[in-house]
Order: C-alpha cells, then structure tokens, then sequence
C-alpha cells in the first residue's frame, strides 16, 4: 500500500507524479513530441498503436533500459511498463463504450500502478512479450470498431467526456508521446 501524495509531491520512488490533465491534446498539437491527436483518422488508431510495438521493444534492449535520467524521471523500463498498462486499461475502456451505454470509467493512477507493479525492476525481456501482446490486443479492438460506433460516450472520473474517436485519439498520444520521452527514433 502507498502512502497518499500531494499532487506534485514524489512519491517514494522518487518521482513527481503528473498530475496534468492532458485532454488538451485532443485540441492541439502537442509542443513536446510534435503528435496532432485531434486530427488523427481513428480508423487508423489500431494500426499506428501496432506500430509502436517494435519500436518499444527496441528501447527494451538498450543495455541501460532501466537507468533513470535524473531521480525525478521514470527510466525507459518504467515508461515501457506504463504503456503496457495504458494498453490494457484503454483496451477495457473501449470495450465498456463500444459494449455499453456512456460508461463511467474506474479510476487509475498512474504514479500508483507503478509502485504495486514494481515497474522499476520488470524484466525487459517479460515486458517486451506483454506489451506486443497487450499492444496486438488492443490495436485489434480499436480495428474492430464499427463505423456507428465511433460517437459512442465515456467518461472518466474527472468528469472528461469522450467518445470512442477522441479515446482513441487521446490513448494513441499517450503511447506516442512516451516513445518521445524515451528518445525512441521518430517512426
């Protein structure tokens, strides 16, 4: 169990949470990794999130894939591990749009996750499999998606609405932009 943080304030791990809200992205580009969420085709959300497999599991081989950057920043193993996570959370969350009606999405912590799943030490090579598997899960869902289904609503415990299309739009930057902290080479 972990001990309740202030926002911005490190947890034991030593990082800063996010405590950003970054829904903004769906309306602008973003200034760090230069991804356009809102204007991508959602029809091509299963097949971009694919791609992204190969070129994580090229920053899991790096010899130094779990040193840190500085003690406030989450090494390349611990952003690999986040994505495999986001894979399986934004997996869940399109199947209760597509399968329900204006799903309320459970809440996750992110900063929390990390510390139950000791992300710091996960086995590279382990997570390399997962994240192709949990990735190939979700692209395949997001591929599944109807044409009548891309309006359908969620929302998240912050109150942020979605739909299927900005979910998809939102969840793509998400893994994108990781790659970008992690200095993977552009695609």
């Amino acid at each position: 169990m972990t001990t309740p943080q202030q926002p911005g304030q490190a947890d034991p791990s030593g990082i800063t949470p996010d405590t950003k809200d970054w829904t903004w992205v769906l309306d602008r580009p973003c200034p760090e990794c230069g991804f356009e969420a809102g204007t991508f085709d959602p029809d091509r959300v299963g097949s971009a999130a694919r791609a992204t497999i190969p070129r994580w599991q090229d920053v899991l081989a790096r010899p130094d894939v779990a040193v840190r950057p500085d003690e406030h920043t989450w090494s390349p193993l611990e952003y690999a591990a986040h994505v495999r996570d986001v894979f399986a959370i934004f997996d869940v969350r399109l199947a209760s749009m597509v399968e329900g009606d204006d799903p309320l999405f459970a809440n996750w912590d992110q900063d929390a996750a990390a510390l139950a799943g000791d992300y710091e030490h996960q086995d590279p090579q382990l997570l390399a499999r997962e994240i192709a598997i949990a990735g190939d899960r979700v692209a395949g869902r997001f591929d599944a998606v109807g044409p009548d289904d891309w309006e359908r609503p969620g929302r998240r415990s912050n109150g942020s609405v979605f739909t299927v299309r900005t979910l998809g739009q939102y969840f793509l930057h998400d893994v994108v932009h990781h790659l970008h902290d992690v200095g993977a080479p552009t695609s």
